[in-house]
C-alpha cells in the first residue's frame, strides 16, 4: 500500500487529506518538485529543494523547512521501495479564505511517491499556438498552477506526441510542458536562456554543466532547422526527439544526443546528489 506524508505523518491514500479550502486547491497557490527515485534513493535532492525554496519565495510563501522535507521524503521512500519512482513534493499556501488572499494558517506540505516507467530513447513533440509569458510574475517558478500545461499536453497526445513545446511572447523557443529543450546547430548544443521564461530545470543545469551546452536566444523555427532536438527533465533524463510537428529526424538519437544520454547516465549513477 503506497503511503503519503501529509503535514507531519504518513497515512494511506484513503486517509491522507488536506482541507478543501487549501489555497493550493482553490487558487493554485503552491509550488512543487518532482524527483526521480531509483531503488529507494531520490536523485539531486539538494538541487530540487533549493528550487522549491526559490519557487516558494517567488510566491511569497514561507521558506520550507528543508530538513523536514528531507525527512518526509526519506519516510515515504522507506515505506514503499520501488525500482523507479516519481517522488512528488507539494507545498501550498495552506488553509485560506476563498479568493486570492491567504489566511494565517501554516503552509501545507505533502510528499507522495508513485511508480514510473523508463522512458524510450526517442519521442515525438509538437509545437503549440499558446505562448509562455516571460514577463509573468510567476515566470520560471514551478507552481501548482499547471492548467495550461494540462491543455497543451493533451493537445500533444492527440497528435501522437509526448510533449508540447512553447514559444514565449517574443516568438522565441522557451520550453515544454514539463521539460527543457536543447537543439544542436552547427555542432553546438544550445538551450534557451532563463530570460526566455523557461524553468531552471535541474536536468537542464546538469546537462549544460556536464556537456558544455550554451544558452542562446532561439526562434521557434530552429526546431525545423536543427540537426538534433533533445528534451530534458527529471524522468526523461536526456531524450532525443525523432519528430517535431511534421518534420522527421530519422537519425535520432544523433551523435550529440547519444553522448549526452551516456554522460548523464554515467555521471548521475556516480553521484546521487550532484
Amino acid at each position: 500500500m503506497p503511503m503519503i506524508w501529509v503535514n507531519g505523518s504518513l497515512a494511506d491514500p484513503a486517509e491522507a487529506a488536506v482541507s478543501v479550502l487549501d489555497h493550493g486547491l482553490t487558487v493554485g497557490d503552491g509550488v512543487f518538485e518532482t524527483l526521480k527515485a531509483v531503488d529507494g534513493r531520490a536523485f539531486a535532492v539538494t538541487r530540487h529543494l533549493d528550487r522549491l525554496a526559490r519557487s516558494a519565495a517567488g510566491l511569497g510563501l514561507p521558506e520550507p523547512d528543508q530538513d523536514l522535507v528531507r525527512r518526509a521524503c526519506d519516510e515515504v521512500l522507506r515505506a514503499q521501495p520501488m525500482p523507479l519512482g516519481r517522488l512528488r513534493i507539494t507545498y501550498t499556501g495552506g488553509l485560506s479564505p476563498l479568493g486570492s488572499d491567504r489566511g494565517d494558517a501554516p503552509p501545507t506540505l505533502v510528499v507522495a511517491l508513485g511508480p514510473a516507467s523508463p522512458r524510450p530513447d526517442t519521442t515525438a513533440a509538437v509545437t503549440v499556438e499558446w505562448t509562455r509569458n516571460e514577463h509573468s510574475a510567476v515566470a520560471g517558478l514551478k507552481t501548482t498552477s499547471y492548467a495550461e500545461n494540462v491543455v497543451a499536453l493533451a493537445h500533444a497526445h492527440r497528435r501522437g506526441a509526448s510533449e508540447a513545446l512553447f514559444a514565449n511572447t517574443a516568438g522565441m523557443l522557451c520550453e515544454g510542458t514539463g521539460s527543457n529543450v536543447f537543439v544542436v546547430v552547427g555542432g553546438r548544443l544550445l538551450t534557451p536562456p532563463l530570460t526566455s521564461g523557461c524553468l531552471a530545470g535541474v536536468t537542464r543545469a546538469l546537462v549544460a554543466e556536464w556537456l558544455g551546452a550554451e544558452e542562446a536566444d532561439l526562434p521557434l523555427s530552429v526546431l525545423q532547422e536543427a540537426d538534433e532536438v533533445l528534451l530534458t527533465s527529471t524522468l526523461r533524463d536526456v531524450q532525443a526527439v525523432h519528430r517535431v510537428d511534421g518534420r522527421d529526424l530519422p537519425g535520432a538519437p544523433g551523435p550529440v544526443a547519444a553522448k549526452a544520454m551516456a554522460v548523464f547516465a554515467e555521471r548521475s549513477a556516480d553521484d546521487v546528489d550532484p
